[in-house]
């Protein structure tokens, strides 16, 4: 279905950008006809990826036709559900040409970051090393660390493009060398700004004595992610966010020669090739399964290998040219925006050369008398006109603090003040309006949803909101 739009290959760049368009219009037609149905603009794709229709026929076939059963079996069920998770572990493994790693299927890749919390060996000689633009699945793994005594830094971003501070990130790489086991965190693209960060940190961390933990959660849906061009030791994944279907599956990729690095510190069904009762002792498996406690979710995994050859189909390089156009328009359109008093409608945060962004845009609007709209208002407004967009602090306080200018002593002074809060509270407190409007363009994305969400931009013109 999808490789008869590519029957006629263009010559000219005319006929080229004319077959790109044609093609992913015809797409839309054919595998997202729903979103015009229901006269649907959808501009949320970092929060989750749309499935195709190809996708769940396939899938709902698959189920319809066969007789699945638990695996860790050898009946005829059981065998089959194995045959088919195994056949979806290696189309990962393919995808992202990382033949030396294990793939450990988890519910979702905040579930593939608390592998990492839980198992590495952090300790009174050991470091966790972040970027301030991470998301919470990561910053939460600290608390990991400073329960087993280890301590933790982070690395600040410009204010200016919400790119790393590459300076202070040399000097942070070639402190605590004396320490013993050392772990640098960050993501591959922001899932608040879609700044792409360096992916050549990771040899260069590696160099300095750093295991490398890589969150691609919001870089692979449309970019290219080659494991053996980069090698980080740890990468964590969620399959809703580049196919859209099943969502509850992520994976946590391992390095294989940093398998036993972590230490599991307790066992479950399947983890084990042996345990007793009466003398209390235990083997772990020595492979994926170490880390898959249970039963693993064996009929919605069989989904994931439909997902990732959907992609492939359509490749990964046009989805990401094509995401880029998307932007690179988006952000044309918005820029110029003015009230008649001169105050520009909008802010787009981060790096004005979009060439290292993926398709996210984070916005905060504003009045003719330039006061800034409230995030929650803008979503109010653009769900009456049905179109979803996403607003609020996107779990990455790290970059709200920056673009929301909250020093570090407001932030100390309030949490030392009190054992609860909330966000609401705490911007109260603050006297500081914080949050923004997150718009995020994919494969499913027409002109025609940037022109409505334009649309909505120019109705708030010359408005108090």
């Amino acid at each position: 279905m999808i490789n008869a739009l590519f029957a006629k290959k263009p010559k000219s760049t005319k006929e080229q950008t004319l077959a790109h368009d044609t093609f992913f219009s015809t797409l839309r037609k054919r595998e997202y006809a729903r979103l015009d149905q229901q006269k649907q603009v959808y501009l949320d794709y970092t929060g989750g990826n749309l499935y195709s229709a190809q996708q769940l026929q396939l899938h709902q076939q698959l189920l319809a036709k066969n007789v699945f059963g638990n695996p860790h079996s050898t009946n005829p069920s059981s065998q089959l559900a194995t045959q088919l998770v195994a056949q979806a572990r290696k189309k990962v493994l393919s995808f992202f040409n990382a033949e030396d790693y294990y793939c450990i299927f988890t519910q979702n890749a905040s579930g593939a970051l608390k592998i990492i919390g839980e198992c590495y060996p952090f300790c009174e000689n050991g470091h966790f090393l972040l970027f301030a633009d991470n998301h919470n699945s990561v910053n939460g793994i600290r608390e990991y660390c400073k329960g087993k005594k280890g301590d933790f830094s982070y690395v600040p971003i410009h204010f200016e493009d919400l790119m790393i501070d590459g300076e202070n990130l040399s000097k942070a790489l070639e402190s605590h060398p004396n320490k013993k086991h050392k772990l640098l965190a960050f993501p591959a693209q922001s899932n608040v700004s879609g700044v792409k960060h360096d992916l050549g940190w990771i040899q260069k961390a590696q160099g300095k004595g750093w295991d490398v933990l890589l969150d691609a959660a919001a870089f692979a849906p449309t970019s290219i992610l080659n494991l053996q061009e980069v090698q980080p030791d740890f990468v964590s994944l969620s399959f809703y966010k580049i196919f859209g279907y099943p969502t509850g599956l992520g994976c946590l990729l391992v390095k294989k020669d940093k398998f036993s690095l972590l230490k599991k510190p307790w066992f479950a069904g399947g983890t084990v090739s042996l345990v007793a009762v009466k003398t209390p002792s235990h083997f772990l498996v020595n492979d994926h399964e170490r880390f898959e406690n249970g039963t693993i979710n064996y009929l919605d995994i069989p989904a994931i290998k439909i997902g990732l050859d959907y992609i492939e189909k359509i490749g990964m390089q046009r989805i990401n040219e094509r995401v880029q156009s998307l932007q690179d328009y988006l952000v044309e359109k918005l820029t110029p925006l003015q009230h008649t008093t001169g105050i520009p409608q909008v802010k787009v945060y981060g790096p004005k050369d979009r060439k290292d962004t993926g398709g996210t845009l984070l916005i905060n609007f504003f009045n003719p008398d330039n006061t800034q709209i409230p995030f929650n208002i803008v979503e109010e407004k653009a769900n009456q006109k049905r179109i979803s967009l996403r607003s609020g602090c996107f779990c990455n306080p790290g970059l709200d603090e920056i673009n929301s200018c909250v020093s570090i002593e407001e932030t100390a002074k309030y949490f030392s003040s009190r054992d609860d809060s909330s966000e609401t509270e705490f911007t109260a407190s603050l006297k500081k309006m914080r949050g923004a409007v997150r718009v995020s363009v994919g494969l499913a994305t027409t002109k025609q949803d940037l022109e409505s969400f334009l649309g909505f931009v120019g109705s708030l013109k010359d408005t108090i909101v």
